[in-house]
């Protein structure tokens, strides 16, 4: 048996090693991917974070350099949920790609909200690439706008 699913994806002006180093940063998580709470920390080498069924563990299973930002979440109850997020390259730029399955139980209207919701999350992420391009380009390395 297969689940329905949709491709979200999303254009971005930046090349894959750049989407890759800020997207599969577990840090960065809490700056774009809003399901994943307000705040991550470390244990050793894995990562966790509230969520809003509680804490929750996440695990990047890339690899990572290379565009695969797949990552399990590991629910309260021990539940897995594999979150497929490729890069691909597009032109000089980039495509995020987010696998959203539909579920067994979600009903059609929790589905919709889940792909508004990554849509909003890959917007998040655009936009945190493209301020962190900027700060970390010199000053004399931004155009004029960019003063």
């Amino acid at each position: 048996m297969t689940w329905p699913v949709v491709h979200l994806s999303r254009p971005l002006d930046h090349d894959v090693a750049v989407v890759s180093r800020v997207a599969g940063d577990p840090r960065n998580l809490p700056l774009w991917a809003a399901g994943l709470g307000a705040g991550i920390r470390s244990e050793g080498d894995r990562w966790f974070t509230e969520s809003p069924l509680g804490v929750v563990e996440v695990a990047f299973t890339g690899p990572v350099e290379q565009g695969v930002l797949d990552h399990d979440v590991t629910l309260p109850d021990g539940t897995v949920v594999h979150n497929p997020l490729r890069v691909v390259p597009n032109d000089r730029g980039s495509e995020v790609v987010f696998t959203l399955f539909r579920r067994d139980g979600t009903s059609e209207a929790d589905y919709r909200a889940d792909a508004d919701a990554v849509r909003r999350d890959l917007d998040r992420l655009a936009a945190l690439l493209d301020q962190t391009v900027l700060d970390q380009a010199r000053p004399d390395e931004r155009g004029p706008r960019d003063r």
